[in-house]
Formats: C-alpha cells, sequence, structure tokens
C-alpha cells in the first residue's frame, strides 16, 4: 500500500521520500500534483497527501478538494456537450475547459460506422494531451495497442461523482491491498453490477435495476465522505444490502 505525507506547494520532495524500487531499471512516475524542475528537483502544485507507490516507483498528490486536471494517460469518464465536423466535445468536470474526442478516436472505425452520440451521452476515455494551454484531447482506445478495453460509450445506469482520491483508490489494480477498499468485492457477493470509474471523480454504475444502482453509488459516496475503514465498509454494505 502507498506510504502517504502531507505536503504544501513549492516545498522540494526530499530523495529520502521518493520511492525505492526493488528493481532499479524500472523509471521514476510522477503522477498529479507534482512538478520536475531540472535537473532534479520535484516539487508539488498542490497541497495534499504526498502518496509513494515503491512497487511502482510512482509518487503524487492526493487531493480530495482541488478541481480535476487532465493528466496524459488519466482514464475519464466524459459528458457530450455538443459535436462540431470531426469532433465531439466533452465536459470532464464542470470547471474544465472542454475536452476534444476525435469523433474517429474508437477501435476500428471509420467514418460510416462511427458511434453517433449526441448530447449527454456518456464515454469512457482517455486523456492522450493534456496542456495548460490548450484544451485537453481524450480518445476510446488504448494508444498502444488499439483496443478499446472497455472504453467507448456507456449505455444505461447513473454516474455519480466521488472524490479524486476515491476515484484513484477505486482505479487501482488491488484495490483492497493498495487502496484499503472492499466496498465493490462486498456488494459483487450479492448483487451483479458493472462499474466504470473516471480519474475525475466520476462513477459510472449499472446494476439489475435503479434500487441496486442507487444502493451501490450510496455505498461508494458514503465511504468516500466518511472516510470508512476496511471493517467500517463491510458494516455499510450489510446495512444497505439489508434495506435494499
Amino acid at each position: 500500500m502507498a506510504v502517504q505525507t502531507l505536503v504544501l506547494p513549492g516545498e522540494e520532495i526530499s530523495a529520502n521520500s521518493l520511492p525505492t524500487p526493488s528493481n532499479p531499471s524500472i523509471p521514476l512516475k510522477l503522477g498529479p500534483g507534482l512538478r520536475h524542475v531540472p535537473p532534479s528537483t520535484i516539487t508539488p502544485t498542490v497541497a495534499g497527501l504526498l502518496c509513494v507507490d515503491h512497487k511502482k516507483n510512482a509518487i503524487w498528490v492526493e487531493n480530495n478538494s482541488g478541481r480535476y486536471i487532465p493528466q496524459t494517460n488519466d482514464v475519464v469518464l466524459a459528458t457530450v456537450h455538443h459535436s462540431s465536423t470531426d469532433f465531439y466535445h466533452c465536459a470532464l468536470t464542470p470547471h474544465t475547459t472542454f475536452a476534444q474526442l476525435p469523433q474517429l478516436a474508437f477501435e476500428g472505425v471509420t467514418k460510416k460506422t462511427r458511434p453517433q452520440l449526441t448530447s449527454g451521452s456518456l464515454v469512457s476515455a482517455r486523456v492522450s494531451s493534456a496542456s495548460k494551454f490548450l484544451d485537453p484531447e481524450i480518445v476510446c482506445y488504448n494508444p498502444s495497442t488499439g483496443k478499446s478495453e472497455g472504453m467507448g460509450e456507456l449505455k444505461g445506469g447513473m454516474v455519480f461523482d466521488v472524490s479524486l482520491g476515491m476515484a484513484r483508490r477505486l482505479l487501482m489494480s488491488k484495490q483492497k491491498e493498495e487502496g484499503g477498499l472492499v466496498v465493490l468485492e462486498e456488494i459483487a457477493e450479492k448483487v451483479p453490477f458493472e462499474i466504470a470509474v473516471g480519474r475525475n471523480g466520476r462513477v459510472w454504475v449499472n446494476s439489475g435495476g435503479v434500487k441496486e444502482t442507487l444502493m451501490i453509488g450510496k455505498a461508494l459516496q458514503e465511504a468516500d465522505r466518511k472516510g470508512l475503514g476496511m471493517d467500517d465498509q463491510k458494516k455499510l454494505v450489510r446495512k444497505l444490502l439489508k434495506g435494499s
């Protein structure tokens, strides 16, 4: 599980705070909230918890109160606002500029077979480019493989807002070991569902019915808002399942 330390903008991250991977050949990965100042200085751009993952040689700042800032390779959930000749213009949050989604940025599509998205359509996508000078661009496939890997239009279901920290934890490959989360694991034992998580603090849930979908969304939001530990998460799920 990642180690966490409180940091403030402008502070220099000491060498002792950097991850120490077992395999020295793994490059250091700087995540959101950090800036590299050549030649070797790393400083936070936001206040928050400095998270260090030694296994992945990764370091980032977790900041739940700040607005989402698009970062290249982030997986996000975006809502189509309007379209132009070659792009869908999508909202990532109410506070960021529209992201541009090329109409051909889907696995294996042509001009004739491209999806016909309308205002309000929801897509799971990956940030392909992000700059403070340009609008971000997103695509619905993995640029490394050309495959959709679950990205694309999300139909049905409901969208729930969570903190940026909760979104990151939900995106971890081992939610229990790395993120201290057992909410979805506990629910999955009783209720089937589909889920898609965006690094921009949005979660799409689709279950057997509206009641079940609302219950899953409530469980995630309550565990997030109250900062519940794993034992309390299990109690919460049992309570919600009993009442559903």
